[in-house]
């Protein structure tokens, strides 16, 4: 039996050592268990909650994005998309929202943290507390319910949002579903093995202790600084070390093969220097770590490579969300309105097709491809001129994407008077072409 296991990425700041062997690690290597098909998808509309930065809510994107992908992450066998390209998730955070009592939300712990607060610095209980974070488990409750995930991982201090997501499934299926249970029940996955690893002073490591080891900001010599920067004590090399309260060997342990942490275990036990046993743990982690921020500079160096994969995965999951939306909106009423005789049917007909759509953004102009049913197809890179934008575009009208496309490394590369604008798997190339091709012959 398939197990759907359905994982959030909060996407505001950017990763370190512990966010890794913590949550992407172990993530990445769930996705690759037989019978999980496992939903990765980045909480951009819950980063809005939080941060009001919109560069940096965009950079934190392309990041995160970056990041999961150079660590493991196979958009091939996984479904990875953004929340905001799933616009059915807010759709059904609308529905779910009309029938959640608001004295659940009463009891969430991140309202009640903040009414505490608030209360005893003697302010308005609601201080500062925005509608986003009080709904907060509802549109949580969508991301799942959407694609009706078995399993979601979270850690403790986000079962009880799963239990509300549970509630909130449970009481709409009762009122819409006649005996059909339109979502199941999801269940929390939570790992107590979960590797916590130390930072550079022992504590937790945390953006918030400011005791982090970069992952792959700053290469490879921000992470040899910051592991010579660890706590240690004052025992000199040729002086017996004690493994078990080192922070240097706890977070080798992490990383290393079982025979590995046995070796550099003895070697401080001998009397390895902290000096020598700090590069030994950089040697370690760089060998791991090198490969994978290689390929993150050439992602970030390539922004539209990681939007075509977002979108690839987008279309992916919109296959499964539409269907469901669509039961969803029959169940409570919206159902499609009845088309009309006469001209309303040409005009609905005409509404229904498949169109490129140009627009200027950030000094850029660009333009994508939307099927009938909206979904975008292809989105172009920036053009400095208008023009070349509109010339890319009819080449691509007029050809076919496979006239202007180039394989390399997997992605087809669409091109136009040598200036690549856009990335395209060999689905989307296939859907594209398909697209293109109908609209030449109903242009005909």
């Amino acid at each position: 039996m398939t197990t759907r296991v359905l994982t959030g990425i909060t996407t505001t700041g950017t990763p370190h050592l512990g966010n890794y062997a913590g949550a992407i690690r172990p993530a990445i290597e769930l996705s690759r268990q037989s019978g999980v098909d496992a939903f990765f998808f980045m909480a951009d509309y819950h980063a809005l909650i939080k941060c009001e930065d919109p560069e940096r809510v965009a950079r934190s994107r392309l990041e995160i994005a970056a990041t999961w992908i150079a660590a493991g992450l196979d958009p091939e066998k996984v479904t990875f998309y953004r929340q905001s390209d799933i616009p059915e998730t807010t759709e059904l955070c609308w529905m779910l929202s009309c029938v959640t009592p608001k004295g659940l939300m009463n009891r969430a712990h991140a309202y009640k943290a903040s009414v505490d607060q608030n209360t005893e610095k003697g302010e308005d209980p609601d201080d500062g507390v925005t509608m986003g974070l009080f709904s907060y488990p509802v549109l949580m409750a969508a991301d799942i319910l959407i694609f009706n995930a078995n399993k979601v991982p979270v850690g403790r201090d986000q079962i009880q949002h799963l239990e509300m997501a549970r509630d909130i499934a449970q009481r709409f299926n009762h009122l819409y579903g006649k005996g059909e249970a339109f979502f199941v029940l999801p269940e929390a996955q939570v790992d107590d093995e979960v590797a916590t690893l130390p930072g550079l002073d022992g504590r937790k490591m945390s953006k918030s202790y400011d005791n982090t080891i970069p992952l792959f900001e700053g290469g490879s010599q921000a992470l040899r600084n910051a592991i010579m920067r660890i706590v240690t004590d004052s025992r000199e090399p040729g002086v017996s070390k004690d493994p078990d309260s080192s922070h240097v060997f706890a977070l080798y342990r992490a990383f290393a093969t079982p025979d590995q942490a046995s070796a550099f275990r003895r070697s401080l036990e001998e009397g390895l220097g902290w000096g020598e046993a700090k590069t030994q743990l950089y040697e370690l982690l760089e060998s791991i770590i090198g490969p994978m921020r290689e390929k993150y500079n050439q992602l970030m160096a390539d922004p539209s490579k990681i939007e075509s994969i977002l979108q690839a995965g987008a279309l992916k999951a919109r296959k499964q969300s539409g269907d469901l939306m669509t039961r969803l909106r029959e169940a409570v009423g919206l159902r499609a309105p009845v088309s009309s005789a006469g001209d309303g049917n040409k005009d609905k007909a005409k509404s229904r097709s498949a169109r490129f759509v140009s627009f200027r953004e950030n000094g850029k102009f660009h333009f994508r491809l939307l099927s009938a049913q909206g979904e975008e197809l292809l989105l172009s890179e920036g053009f400095d001129q208008p023009k070349d934008a509109g010339q890319a575009m009819a080449a691509l009208k007029q050809q076919g994407p496979q006239a202007l496309a180039l394989l390399q490394d997997g992605v087809w590369q669409l091109a136009w008077q040598g200036q690549t604008f856009c990335h395209l798997s060999d689905a989307q190339l296939k859907t594209v072409a398909e697209v293109v091709h109908q609209l030449n012959r109903d242009a005909e």
